[in-house]
Order: structure tokens, then sequence, then C-alpha cells
């Protein structure tokens, strides 16, 4: 089943209610879409991460003028020697970043494709589903302009609570005093049951991110996400132990190669890889290996449209718990719960919480998933 044409989708919608994180303004939201057409009429849909602050025309172009021209006339089932033939020929200008975004796009497009083709959902092609539910963690608690903190954190915290959320990601790296006020307020607020976890995007240095997780010690924060640069991986490894909080990071990390020396060194509790980022489903697999071979929880980065969501869904069904046991500790699944235009509008809205407070994973072909071409038409850049 050979490859016939790529077409990609820049999509953009301003918000409403612009949005602040520790390294800026986000103004609207914007997703850059893959879409892969084969000769037997199928076709498969990817995407690649935009962070807030990110032009989505940037993986775009390195898609229609990088990477298109090497996969159109190739086999869909081809995967493993395309992905390589991408990077290798981005090497000298990629290893990293956009090159590994745009890769990421096309590579989940292939699997989406060869799922479809053998009637079968990804979970069940990449050797099967450990779970087919997943404890998703609610995602937002970002900051606007005239907010009144910690008021609003706690009643976004209570609202994701009564939708049935046992976990909970608060945005922090708004300075040391405020984190501390917000994360002890929230717990006051929903009690001990609910897994708190926090997420600093990059703001810290490691006295500030040591004298954080000291003084939020009895606060039980179960993970501290990127509370340093990308760079600092020594400092990562001073982190850990510090508390009881586990350490986290790697959205900002890339391929099988960029993770080498954060899991083997040891330098971080939980590795977050991004689909979306870190070069798509068949680099993601073996970069969970790597983590299993040294006993490293994986538990990956979410923050796009339902395209991005379906495949982290297919990728944790088939993440072994480290360890496997009885009673493991499962990964979760990152559900962002911030305003985002066209995330539930683009694939109809299959995600919802069950009675049980978990995402089903879906057993349909391929991601599992249906895109409305209206939503594209309505939000694309033209």
């Amino acid at each position: 089943m050979k490859i016939t044409d790529i077409k990609t989708h820049v999509l953009s919608a301003p918000l409403e209610q612009p949005f602040s994180f520790s390294q800026g303004w986000v103004h609207q939201r914007t997703a850059m879409l893959v879409e892969v057409h084969t000769e037997d009429g199928l076709v498969g849909w990817g995407e690649c991460v935009n962070h807030g602050l990110q032009p989505p025309q940037v993986a775009q172009a390195m898609v229609e003028y990088a990477l298109k021209p090497l996969v159109i006339g190739r086999s869909v089932f081809e995967r493993e020697v395309l992905w390589e033939t991408m990077y290798n020929h981005s090497r000298p200008y990629g290893q990293k970043g956009v090159a590994l975004f745009a890769i990421a796009a096309i590579d989940t497009a292939l699997w989406d494709l060869a799922g479809k083709a053998l009637g079968q959902p990804i979970h069940r092609l990449m050797g099967g589903a450990f779970r087919h539910q997943i404890r998703p963690y609610a995602t937002g608690f970002y900051r606007r302009e005239g907010g009144n903190y910690p008021e609003e954190v706690v009643e976004e915290a209570l609202r994701h609570q009564a939708n049935g959320y046992r976990a909970m990601k608060i945005k922090t790296g708004f300075g040391i005093e405020a984190d501390l006020r917000d994360m002890r307020a929230v717990r006051e607020a929903v009690g001990d049951e609910i897994a708190l976890m926090m997420d600093a995007n990059c703001a810290y240095s490691v006295p500030a991110a040591r004298r954080i997780l000291m003084e939020l010690e009895e606060t039980r924060v179960h993970l501290f996400e990127e509370p340093l640069s990308p760079e600092n991986r020594h400092g990562y490894r001073e982190l850990k132990g510090v508390s009881r909080t586990w350490i986290a990071a790697g959205e900002n990390e890339y391929s099988k190669i960029g993770y080498r020396d954060w899991i083997s060194e040891g330098a971080l509790d939980v590795i977050q890889p991004d689909i979306g980022a870190a070069g798509g489903l068949t680099e993601c697999r073996k970069i969970a290996a790597l983590a299993q071979a040294f006993h490293v929880p994986v538990m990956p980065h979410v923050w796009g449209t339902g395209i991005g969501l379906a495949a982290a869904v297919q990728l944790i069904a088939t993440l072994p718990p480290q360890p496997l046991s009885l009673t493991p500790d499962e990964p979760m699944l990152e559900y962002d719960q911030s305003a985002h235009p066209f995330r539930q509008e683009l694939i109809g809205g299959e995600f919802q919480l069950n009675a049980s407070g978990c995402v089903e994973v879906l057993d349909k072909p391929g991601l599992g998933i249906e895109i409305d071409r209206a939503v594209i038409d309505h939000y694309t850049i033209r």
C-alpha cells in the first residue's frame, strides 16, 4: 500500500481569555496536522506538538520541503525504514526540535494507516494492551491577567474533582512563595485522596526547586514536572531524593538518543516523552523499551488536539507497569483542560471519563477516531 500524497493543515484559533505559564503568554491555540493518503484511498492522521509559543508553520515547512519527498511512493508498512530515512536525511540540521516534530506527525499517520488497513487498533499492532482504561489527570491551571490567586486555582481544582478527576497537575513556576501558597491551598481544598502534581515549565534553578520540594514535603506532592531547564541534566540528578516527590521531565527531549543519558544516568524518576515531539509512536516505543531496561516509569506528555490525545491513549495502553505486579503503579494520561477551541471538536468528543473516572482505550482501527473536516476548514490558516 503505497503513499500517494501528504497534506499539511495549520490550524489556529484566538483565545477569548489569553493565559500565561512560566515562560510567557498564550494568545491562541494552534496545531499542525498531517494527512497521509494511499493508493487504496485510505487516509491516516498525525500531529506534531505545538507549544504555546511555537509557530506551527515551522513544522509544516519541515514536512512539506524536507520529508514529504522522502515518503511519497513508499509503503505504509515500512515505518522503521521511513523513520530512519527521515531522521538520517535531516540529521545535519535536525536531531532535535522541529525536525523530530515533523517526523512524529508523519510517523503517527503511518501507524493510523496501518491500523486502518488491517482493521486493528494501534495498541494491538504493538503487541496488545496491558490496560483497557487509563486514569487521566487534569492539567491546566494557567494564569489569567487580573486573576485572584490562590482562589482561582482552588476553584479550578474543585471543578475537576467534581467532574471525576482523581489526579491533577497545577501550573507553577510563578515564584517560590506563590507556588507554595497555591499547592497548599489546593491540597487543603481537595483533601488527601487526590494525587497532586506540579509543573514549573523549566522556571527554576536547583536551589529554588530544592526549597520548594522541601517546603512542600507535608503537602504530599506526587510529582514535580520540569522544575529545571532541559539542559540541566545534572541538576535533575541533584533533586532526586530531596523529598518524597517524584522528579519528572522529558517533553523537551527528543528521540532514543536524546533520552539515552537521561535514563542511563538515573536523572529522573519518571520520563515524559511527547509522541508529537519525540519522533512519533515508532520512536516512543523505543524510548519506552530503553526506560524499561532501567526500570524507569514512562508517562507521556500530551498537549495538543484529539489526534495527539488518541495517539497517547494507544501508546499508554501498551506500556508495561514498572514493575509488573498484582497491584501495579499504572501510567496516567495527561488530559489538558485548558481552553482549546478545536481539541474535542476535531474528533467528535471521543474521550470522556467513565463511571470509574477513567478514559477508555478505543478498540477501533488505527487511532480509533474520525476527523471532522469541517473543523479543519473552519480553523485553517489560509
